[in-house]
């Protein structure tokens, strides 16, 4: 039987309640019957900042997921070597269940460069892309750069207006190496993981 399955990949160093509420609000919006949390490997384009071990990235964002039936983790992509791309991981997961529709779920700023990534065409044809605008002055650039890429790739793209936490993973590796608390900023689980194992302590 065919499912809808939405994909949210990300360093999660750490994951954070935005990222779910994301996850929950696409599946709603899209009727989706998973949504499969995909940790990254060695992204070729990711900045420099410090990244933890795939292994407890992994561990972080299965404690998040705990207790939700529609949300899962996959290692595709850590259990890869080298740099990991976009376009190979939808082709890898599109073999292997040919009659699912995935929905990959980004960010306004991701969609806004999504043409510069690794065979943009190829990430387009294995997927319906969901992006998601946080507001006001967003929308209209983002409904733009979508007819772009629907006209230049034949893009599936879907505007996905959500409510947003303004939270980001570099803010919390900041404010915990600053001593600050970050407590609900993240789920429970994952703050007490974080401070169980002196995680971000010195960057």
């Amino acid at each position: 039987m065919e499912k809808k399955i939405g994909i949210m990949g990300g360093t999660f160093n750490p994951i954070h309640l935005g990222h779910l509420l994301l996850a929950e609000q696409a599946k709603e919006a899209f009727d989706l019957d998973e949504v499969l949390f995909i940790p990254s490997g060695n992204p070729y384009m990711k900045d420099t900042a410090p990244v933890l071990d795939g292994k407890i990235r992994a561990r972080m964002t299965a404690l998040a997921l705990e207790g939700h039936p529609c949300f899962s983790i996959s290692s595709i992509e850590l259990d890869k070597s080298g740099p990991t791309y976009t376009y190979e991981t939808l082709e890898t997961l599109k073999a292997k269940n040919p009659d699912d529709t995935y929905y990959f779920l980004v960010g306004a700023d991701s969609l806004l460069t999504m043409e510069t990534w690794k065979n943009p065409e190829r990430i387009f044809q294995n997927c319906v892309v969901a992006a998601s605008v946080r507001g006001t002055g967003t929308e209209d650039k983002i409904r733009k750069i979508a007819t772009h890429l629907i006209y230049e790739y034949h893009a599936d793209i879907r505007i996905l207006p959500v409510r947003f936490i303004d939270i980001s993973s570099s803010e919390i590796r900041e404010r915990i190496s600053k001593g600050k608390s970050v407590r609900y900023m993240l789920p429970e689980k994952v703050w007490n993981y974080i401070y169980d194992n002196n995680l971000y302590q010195n960057i």
